[in-house]
């Protein structure tokens, strides 16, 4: 399970170097800046959620929201 920016990042980072992209080819793949993923990958907290979510995707990633809603 994934409970933050920096274990999100490396899980990012895990999977674009296990298919061989550079994060300068996973940045062009998603149309975002090489900076943003070498920030994602360095867990560093962004408001980007749908770059993010792009570049996970983009690496075959699958997220689940689970769990309860808080009362």
């Amino acid at each position: 399970m994934i409970d933050d920016a920096t274990q999100f990042g490396a899980a990012v980072a895990s999977a674009r170097k296990a298919l061989g992209l550079t994060q300068r080819e996973l940045a062009l793949a998603i149309n975002s800046g090489e900076r943003f993923i070498v920030e994602l990958e360095a867990g560093k907290p962004t408001a980007q959620l749908g770059k993010a979510l792009a570049a996970a995707k983009a690496v075959g990633l699958q997220l689940t929201a689970t769990g309860s809603p808080r009362s």
